[in-house]
């Protein structure tokens, strides 16, 4: 039992981080300094080229201080955002169509090696000034700044190199900490299977080709119901291509239910027109089911959103973790039955069971507002308690048009704690068709 006034003053001392917010704010103020600056330095650019008085030096000089002032402007945004997000509060913007990319994964060594390389780039507009009016510069103040500059590259390099080892080192100690603490549960649990998911037809099958991100996930048909039972999965023969073959993990992987073995070792880069590979590399660890974040992967149909949700079981498996897959369709038979048979708040206890859940599927099928209120209940549950990976075709901003009224609520638990990954690009079978019909 934890000593309530050690917990308390523990408690005062994390709630002081609020004190850095007014200077985040501050910092705010500075940004509409510069920017009064640039449109100062803006305009008599203008009136200097209107008038003729501007010579090709001045303009490039005056060009270049105000790139020199949007890349400040620049660094001021990544200290504003990203050491507020870092040091004092999660800002909520997953989901956001305008989150920046390394908003997902900041954290202080790569906020530090980013301000580095900002720093760079600002001396390097510094020196170049200098160079395009060399004629007005003294050899003193070139060389020290050409010094100057190289120091700054130095030490962005040298930041860069000792980030890495610190975050790996890090890295593993809490993966050893989370393995040690999952031991003995999974001891505890590993005689028990996962329940039959339903015994209906899913409807149609996609037949991807092999190799495909997504070959030969079944896809329920469009008209199939809610309600519809699905068929147990049937798990596909186990490959040799794990690194290091343990017992128990394949046993956890044989239980999961994946519609087949992907990893993310297999996993087509190149297709995705855009997707955040830094973040698929760090949830690769696996370490946000011991933290009980959720993921989320929004995309088109056909960009490897399945690919990479049961990439990232088979690694929570990996890592000692019980994970359970299904469809959106297949979660809604499970909880559509519990809740018939009454026993739905004993499925979602025994559930907990699994620390990752994988939702598959989310918005090919809209659900009735009974079937969604299973759906909100399920992630009601999960929320600070467990881990789910959800894979859908929409962002959590249009999840009313599949959950109608509950979309919300059910949208603000989950992205609470949540990594976001969004994949740009057509479908992986499309292309493969495609190319097929024009060889």
């Amino acid at each position: 039992m934890q000593n309530t006034p050690t917990t308390t003053l523990g408690y005062a001392l994390f709630a002081t981080r609020w004190l850095q917010a007014p200077l985040y704010f501050g910092l705010v103020a500075a940004q509409g300094v510069y920017v009064y600056k640039f449109f100062k330095e803006l305009w008599t650019l203008i009136l200097m080229c209107v008038s003729g008085h501007a010579t090709e030096t001045y303009v490039m000089l005056a060009v270049l201080k105000l790139v020199d002032v949007v890349m400040i402007a620049n660094l001021l945004i990544m200290v504003i955002v990203g050491g507020y997000e870092t040091f004092v509060s999660r800002i909520g913007l997953q989901g956001h169509r305008d989150q920046p990319e390394w908003l997902s994964h900041v954290n202080s060594n790569v906020l530090k090696v980013k301000l580095a390389t900002a720093i760079v780039g600002i001396s390097s507009v510094h020196l170049l000034q200098m160079f395009v009016d060399v004629h007005h510069t003294s050899h003193h103040a070139l060389m020290w700044g050409t010094v100057i500059h190289m120091a700054f590259i130095a030490s962005a390099a040298i930041l860069a190199y000792m980030s890495g080892p610190m975050a790996a080192q890090s890295d593993r100690g809490h993966g050893d900490r989370g393995h040690a603490d999952r031991g003995h549960a999974e001891r505890g649990h590993g005689a028990r299977g996962h329940a039959d998911l339903g015994h209906a037809d899913l409807g149609h099958v996609d037949l991807a080709p092999a190799g495909h991100p997504q070959a030969g996930l079944p896809r329920p048909g469009r008209e199939t119901p809610a309600t519809a039972l699905p068929r147990p999965r049937q798990p596909e023969p186990e490959p040799t291509s794990l690194p290091e073959p343990d017992a128990d993990a394949e046993a956890r992987i044989r239980a999961a239910g994946f519609p087949a073995r992907k990893l993310l070792e297999d996993f087509d880069q190149q297709h995705p027109r855009g997707f955040d590979r830094e973040t698929v590399a760090r949830l690769g660890k696996a370490e946000f089911v011991a933290a009980r974040r959720n993921v989320v992967f929004v995309g088109p149909t056909g960009t490897g959103k399945t690919h990479l949700a049961v990439a990232l079981g088979v690694r929570a498996c990996q890592a000692g973790h019980r994970v359970l897959f299904a469809t959106a369709a297949e979660w809604a038979a499970r909880l559509s039955d519990a809740r018939a048979a009454g026993r739905l708040e004993a499925e979602l206890a025994a559930l907990d069971e699994h620390p990752l859940l994988i939702v598959d599927e989310i918005g090919y099928t809209p659900f009735d507002a009974a079937t969604a209120g299973l759906f909100f209940q399920l992630v009601a549950h999960r929320y600070e308690r467990g881990s789910l990976i959800v894979t859908g075709d929409r962002p959590l901003g249009r999840w009313d048009e599949v959950f109608g009224t509950s979309a919300p609520a059910m949208a603000d638990r989950l992205a609470h704690h949540a990594e976001v990954v969004r994949l740009e690009g057509d479908s992986y079978r499309t292309r493969r068709a495609t190319a097929a019909w024009t060889d």
